[in-house]
């Protein structure tokens, strides 16, 4: 095998065009070198199969386990500093049992299913406005229009955030999430900057809240108690970052996403349009068809083997979800193609799996049956007014601006 071949056969977001389409590059991976360490100091999984059971195999996310390489000196720049830590080592996502056990129940008390389904009639709303809106323009920026609106004012409302800077919020947002791609030196710079900015404003957002109460996310986390336990200052912190991030920017991908594979697949959108009872099958696929969140990762912390590949304990593993998503091995020879009424959509792997199985999974579904199901509902001529910019994220991957027209 030449050189060529090989840099071919690794895992490359650099690779031109590859963050508008990554997916013949997955599909070259999971044919051809499905399990591989890359030169950036990780290993690969592109599979499904390999993915499922990596996910469900108990390994570490903790970065105490990396062993001495690239990717532990950029995990250790992002945690230096008491301020930075709060947000990005004490939030469920970044620990491992008995505390990540503990924070997730502490979080699951107050952010149930019965919660989540009390809010449909304020999403209904909300969509319905932003859809007046279109009606009126004509022609918006989709994401600006719906796919970030909706999700930021749910989870603001759930969370009952008092008024605050929302625009500078959502830059310092797309910063942080920065924090699960491969990043250069500035950029990390950048991500921990804007962690300790983070950091103070919710502080600043919890003293106000332990002085005005409510019935809401924030002030249930703030008294919810496990086995006799609190959240102590720092975890509080995390996880109200944890839900307030996590819990719109992988939904802006959901909704934008979707809707880019819908006009690009205009046989679905008219399908939809006709079966109205496609609605919850359409977002499992749409969720299958093109992952919000592209990657995760785990942490050995022994030697662990993968098909006849032994991964070092210390190793720093990335489980693609968006490839395993279209692996013909698990959906069949068709999976490349987006089928809303495809019967076993809903095994996509996009919310992860095992114990950091997506916490958000139920909202996230809800906000994007609503959104996409009442969007093409209502604008049956609906199409692209413009390309289609994307965000130049390797892992929430999804359109920074969508142009679309209604009429």
């Amino acid at each position: 095998m030449t050189d060529t071949q090989s840099a071919e056969l690794m895992f490359n977001p650099f690779e031109p065009g590859f963050l508008a389409d990554p997916y013949p590059q997955y599909k070259r991976l999971r044919d051809n070198d499905p399990v591989h360490e890359s030169p950036m100091g990780f290993w690969f999984l592109s599979q499904y199969d390999d993915v499922s059971a990596l996910l469900r195999a108990g390994l570490s996310v903790e970065d105490r386990h990396i062993a001495d390489t690239t990717v532990r000196d950029q995990y250790h720049t992002m945690m230096t500093g008491d301020v930075g830590q709060a947000i990005l080592n004490y939030s469920m996502l970044d620990r491992d049992p008995p505390d990540h056990t503990r924070l997730r129940s502490l979080v699951t008390k107050v952010f149930t299913r019965r919660a989540i389904a009390a809010l449909e009639p304020e999403i209904v709303r909300q969509v319905d406005e932003s859809l007046d809106r279109m009606a009126d323009a004509g022609s918006v920026d989709l994401v600006d229009e719906l796919a970030f609106p909706l999700p930021f004012a749910i989870i603001s409302q759930m969370l009952g955030m008092p008024p605050t800077d929302h625009v500078r919020v959502r830059e310092l947002s797309g910063t942080l999430v920065k924090s699960l791609e491969v990043a250069d030196e500035e950029t990390v710079k950048a991500i921990v900057a804007a962690s300790m900015e983070l950091t103070e404003i919710t502080r600043g957002l919890i003293a106000w809240k332990r002085e005005n109460p409510a019935d809401d996310l924030l002030t249930a986390l703030i008294t919810a108690e496990h086995e006799g336990q609190m959240l102590n200052d720092d975890e509080l912190v995390a996880q109200v970052v944890l839900l307030y991030v996590a819990g719109h920017e992988t939904t802006v991908n959901l909704i934008a996403n979707g809707t880019v594979a819908l006009l690009r697949n205009p046989d679905q959108f008219a399908l939809l349009r006709s079966r109205p009872d496609l609605a919850e099958n359409a977002v499992e696929e749409l969720l299958r068809y093109d992952s919000p969140v592209q990657q995760t990762r785990r942490i050995t912390i022994e030697p662990h083997t993968v098909r006849d590949k032994e991964i070092p304990a210390g190793s720093f593993v990335l489980a693609c979800l968006a490839s395993a998503n279209r692996d013909d091995r698990f959906f069949g020879p068709d999976a490349e193609q987006l089928r809303l009424d495809r019967p076993d959509a809903r095994h996509q792997a996009s919310f992860g799996a095992g114990p950091h199985h997506c916490l958000g999974a139920a909202l996230a579904r809800l906000e994007g049956k609503i959104a996409i199901g009442r969007l093409v509902d209502r604008f049956p001529d609906l199409a692209f007014d413009g390309d289609v910019e994307w965000n130049g994220r390797i892992n929430l991957r999804g359109p920074a601006r969508l142009p679309v027209r209604v009429r």
